[in-house]
């Protein structure tokens, strides 16, 4: 049988027996921030488990695609270098939900493996918990095991727990004996040994607690069953195979990567870059389809880490370009019926892993020169790779640490793993330097937290009128901060949270009159208000007190503008740029809307043209905007609702609906119609870090006068230039064409505007809170060029820094520099200047505000220019959070 007919068989064998057949969930669990992936079949019946959601039928049966890449299951050490572990699988599943239990798992499992899968009962062995008694006495006595081949194992190999947190219960699992000929030795012993004779197959968990974060269980609603067999282990077996690699579609991958690297596949140790590379395109084009993204954060890490792994795996074959995305085309043909998200995010897939190995393959080969320089001058085997070293590869060419201990395993080499945690911590505090973060948390915050902790939750009233009545809970003066702050038991103030930012307005009582700054809420739903005194003194102020609070609403609606444009954007985003764009973060002021979204390169000018005119379409069709207040989570998702991931929800959720364009999950407060928003311009695009793209726009007001001034700079140059408002342009290029005749007199065949290409969109713009980072570089520029765009830039308004390079064949060289508007201290672009000229194997350096450096190393100039605008970066964001 062929993986896809094995498949078919279980699941139908399952329908047949009262299961309702599901589709697998997604590999990415984004409404689940407790897993970096599914790791199992029973992640996506969770809620079900726990008795928070009901199904109609209590039986259900999976083929479940699953990732065991990082947390508390994590096989990629293993992958290719055992015969049954990978970093993506398929887990076939059938779940029961209160309504069968021990007995009946047990004997449906029997019966699935020993007379519709045919294997031979002499070579299936049984493992319980040891505690189990149960479970033992089912396998013995109902369905028929020989007592000698039932084993019992400890909490370790038989109690199941899906993390940290969650379902769990004790297990019992099915092996299927490969015979003495795989056997490590003559005291081979199931359960002593790790060796690939004997072959877990199915493991059946009997669901019966709730695993909580302080570490006890509690007794689930009723009993329930979740049981896991691996696609490919199964098919290994069926299909008389040694290695799950040897099975029909992983070694028809495995073939892809000989042909597409023209490196013969080999058995053995030389064999494992093929398989490597087989199991990790899999795992990298199934969570890309499910919206994860290569990054430095969380799964995204795990993503990039797993490329770079398959990259070095294609570098030992020969291949110095990108090809692991050329292998994507194949992997969809075969998998593509079963799982069609492989099919629709194609493209998106080969574009993403195609730009992810093409960064990396540029500092690959001087990482691998700089590992085997360093072995060089060890002893041999049992030596130890220093810290500094491994930091090197990690913060220079991009190796993740595990990486470099793979490499280092395969010459018989240990890493010093402590040393280099220690480097990346004296990183970590370098990086934090100048932050006041801990600092900048007012002491009447800390102070008010835990008071409301004894305060029930405020009644927000601001979805329905801007003012109030209400009753002052409490009051609190922090200590080093004098600053004012109050908890009413209703309130119509909006406290910060989703990205919408927190009301002002003002709150009165009997001989007193109060400012409100800000709102914001505790995690326990209490909203505390910072206010300042206008009216009255604090003896005034007293707990018990009648008030009438009054939100401003001009400010609200500004906000409310901009919060309804978000959703607009988020959904034609999706429309323009792709289904894979998922919301990273939102900041939703008066003043103007800051929209980051997961997107691999630069959203070009025409689709943000398009995106643009999108919202204002639906700005024009006045559409009711709806909201559901008090929907069942389970019919949120039903109904397709979009949820942000990190968010934790509760039972019961707010929708807000554009009917036929937008769904969402959020709390936040939003226009009645769309036509309320008013005319809408998109300001800036750029990037906010790797897999991360950060889009501003201005709504109403802002909008109208960003108009206007535009219209005034167009009349201003009308008026300068003495043309029509129409040929301003074609005067600004005939000037710029002049200017450049006349520069090329002195000496020079052609000289370019580089200030005007820089304008017009060349190189790439960072955002770090509200500073910018800009880099540049040409192959034709002078340092004197350079120096002139330096000099226009320190006199540009904003908060900005600046890396402009010119290459050529006998080097680089570079400026740095920052505006005038950047504050002391918060950047030296002389040590930023030291850092690229390391990375170039050169030198410069220069004073705080400015610098100059350069190197001999040209191929290594975007990674120098990376790493200098990360830690530029770095230095705004830290100022920022204080």
């Amino acid at each position: 049988m062929r993986v896809a007919e094995i498949r078919s068989k279980f699941l139908e064998f399952f329908r047949e027996n009262g299961h309702e057949v599901v589709p697998s969930g997604p590999v990415v669990p984004h409404e689940d921030p407790t897993l970096l992936f599914a790791n199992a079949g029973m992640n996506q019946f969770k809620s079900v488990f726990t008795g928070e959601e009901k199904r109609d039928c209590p039986r259900a049966a999976s083929a479940q695609k699953c990732i065991r890449a990082g947390g508390k299951h994590n096989d990629l050490e293993n992958v290719g270098y055992t015969a049954r572990h990978l970093t993506f699988f398929e887990m076939l599943g059938n779940f029961s939900f209160g309504d069968y239990f021990k007995k009946e798992a047990c004997l449906l499992a029997w019966k699935l493996v020993t007379d519709d899968l045919g294997l031979d009962t002499e070579r299936l062995w049984i493992s319980v918990f040891e505690e189990d008694d149960e479970a033992r006495d089912i396998w013995r006595d109902e369905v028929g095991v020989s007592a000698d081949r039932i084993v019992g194992f400890g909490e370790k190999d038989n109690f199941w727990s899906m993390g940290d947190v969650g379902p769990c219960g004790p297990c019992s699992e099915i092996y299927f004996d490969r015979g003495e000929e795989n056997a490590c030795g003559p005291d081979c012993v199931l359960g002593v040994c790790d060796c690939d004779r004997w072959l877990e197959i199915w493991n059946l968990v009997f669901m019966q607690y709730e695993q909580q974060p302080d570490g006890s269980r509690k007794a689930l609603p009723s009993p329930s069953i979740d049981t896991g067999m691996g696609l490919e282990r199964i098919t290994m077996i069926l299909q008389g195979k040694d290695t799950v690699f040897e099975t029909d579609l992983l070694a028809g991958i495995i073939d892809q990567v000989a042909v597409v690297t023209g490196a013969k596949q080999t058995s053995g140790v030389e064999g494992t870059p093929h398989r490597v590379i087989a199991d990790h395109l899999r795992t990298l084009c199934f969570a890309i389809a499910d919206g994860a993204f290569p990054s430095n954060e969380d799964r995204g890490y795990v993503l990039r880490r797993i490329l770079r792994r398959a990259s070095r795996y294609g570098y030992k074959l020969g291949m110095e370009k990108p090809f692991i995305y050329k292998l994507v085309p194949y992997l969809v043909g075969e998998m593509g019926d079963a799982y069609p998200e492989l099919r629709s995010h194609q493209d998106l897939i080969v574009k993403l892993i195609q730009s992810e190995e093409k960064q990396f393959l540029s500092t690959l080969r001087t990482g691998i020169t700089r590992f085997d320089d360093e072995v060089s001058k060890l002893e041999g085997e049992g030596s130890t790779f220093p810290a500094d070293a491994a930091f090197f590869l990690h913060d220079s060419c991009g190796f993740p640490i595990d990486l470099t201990e793979q490499m280092g395993r395969e010459v018989g080499i240990e890493v010093d793993r402590s040393g280099f945690e220690k480097l990346m911590d004296e990183q970590r505090t370098r990086s934090r330097a100048g932050s006041k973060s801990t600092e900048a948390v007012p002491v009447s915050k800390r102070e008010f937290d835990r008071v409301a902790s004894d305060l029930p939750p405020t009644v927000f009233e601001g979805y329905s009128a801007l003012e109030c009545e209400g009753e002052l809970l409490a009051l609190q003066v922090g200590s080093e901060t004098g600053k004012l702050q109050v908890v009413l038991d209703r309130t119509p103030f909006y406290a910060e949270s989703g990205g919408q930012v927190g009301d002002s307005g003002s709150i009165e009582g009997d001989g007193f009159r109060l400012a409100v700054d800000d709102c914001q809420r505790s995690g326990g739903g209490v909203f505390f208000h910072d206010v300042t005194v206008q009216e009255g003194d604090l003896e005034s102020i007293r707990k018990g007190a009648g008030v009438h609070s009054v939100v401003d609403g001009i400010r609200r609606s500004e906000i409310i503008r901009n919060h309804t444009a978000t959703h607009l954007l988020h959904a034609a985003l999706r429309q323009v740029v792709g289904e894979h764009v998922l919301q990273k973060g939102s900041r939703v002021a008066p003043d103007r809307l800051r929209f980051d979204v997961s997107h691999y390169e630069k959203i070009d000018r025409q689709q943000l043209l398009e995106i643009e005119g999108i919202v204002q379409d639906w700005v024009l069709r006045d559409v009711e905007v709806l909201t559901h207040p008090d929907t069942p989570i389970a019919e949120a998702k039903a109904m397709g609702a979009m949820a942000l991931f990190g968010e934790k929800y509760g039972d019961r959720v707010r929708v807000v609906e554009i009917p036929e364009f937008s769904l969402e999950l959020c709390g936040g407060v939003h226009c009645q119609r769309t036509g309320e928003i008013g005319p809408f311009i998109i300001v800036s695009e750029g990037s906010v870090s790797s897999g991360v793209r950060r889009i501003e726009a201005l709504t109403g007001t802002g909008s109208a006068e960003r108009t206007r001034a535009d219209e005034d700079l167009v009349h201003h140059l009308s008026q300068f230039l003495k043309v029509a408002r129409e040929d301003v342009r074609d005067r600004i290029e005939s000037l710029v064409e002049e200017n450049r005749n006349l520069r090329s007199g002195k000496g020079r065949v052609e000289q370019t505007d580089y200030l005007a290409q820089l304008d017009g969109g060349h190189g790439e713009r960072w955002t770090a809170g509200d500073a910018e980072v800009v880099t540049a570089a040409w192959e034709s520029a002078t340092v004197d060029d350079l120096l002139e765009v330096a000099d226009a830039l320190k006199r540009r308004a904003g908060v900005r820094a600046f890396i402009l390079a010119t290459s050529a064949d006998d080097g680089v060289r570079f400026v740095i520099g920052t505006s005038g508007e950047v504050p002391r201290g918060v950047v030296h672009c002389g040590e930023v200047a030291k850092q690229g000229a390391g990375i170039l194997g050169g030198g410069g350096g220069g004073k705080p505000e400015m610098a100059q450096a350069g190197g001999k190393e040209v191929e290594k100039l975007p990674e120098a220019l990376e790493a200098m605008a990360k830690t530029l970066q770095e230095s705004f964001s830290a100022v920022d959070q204080g």
